[in-house]
Order: structure tokens, then C-alpha cells, then sequence
């Protein structure tokens, strides 16, 4: 157990960043997944400019690294454009 305020509050607010980019990344997976299951060309295209920017976010913030997202949204371009 920490024995520092500083310590404390340093666990208190890694707890809280770590719910949130969980929740974020939940998220951005569960969008990805409706994209690959989606069998409409129009309805996956209206949704990959909103998916795009949510994996620029992770990737902004280090949730995810930058070369999985630019994997990520080149596959998904792809994968779209197949359709």
C-alpha cells in the first residue's frame, strides 16, 4: 500500500484512465466489428469516417500504437471498398 498522498492520488487517477481508455477502446472495437459484419456498402461508408476518427484517438492518446492503427484503417478502407 502506498504510503505517500502523491502516491495516492497517482493510483486514484491511473484507475480512472484505465476505465476510460478500456471503455474507449471497447468501443472503437465494437464499431470495427459492426463495419466487417455490416453487408450494405453504403451503410459501412457512412460509418468508417466516424470508426476512422475514433482509431486516430486511441492512437493520439497511446492506446493503441500507431502502426496498428494505420493497419486497422487501411484493412477497414479495404475491406469497405470490397463491398
Amino acid at each position: 500500500m502506498a504510503n505517500h498522498k502523491s502516491a495516492l492520488k497517482r493510483i486514484r487517477s491511473n484507475e480512472k484512465k484505465r476505465v476510460l481508455n478500456r471503455y474507449q477502446h471497447k468501443t472503437t472495437r465494437n464499431a470495427i466489428k459492426a463495419i466487417r459484419l455490416a453487408t450494405d456498402k453504403t451503410e459501412a461508408s457512412a460509418k468508417l469516417s466516424s470508426v476512422i476518427s475514433m482509431i486516430d484517438k486511441l492512437a493520439k492518446k497511446n492506446i493503441i500504437h500507431a502502426n496498428k492503427a494505420s493497419n486497422l484503417k487501411s484493412k477497414l478502407t479495404r475491406h469497405v471498398a470490397a463491398l
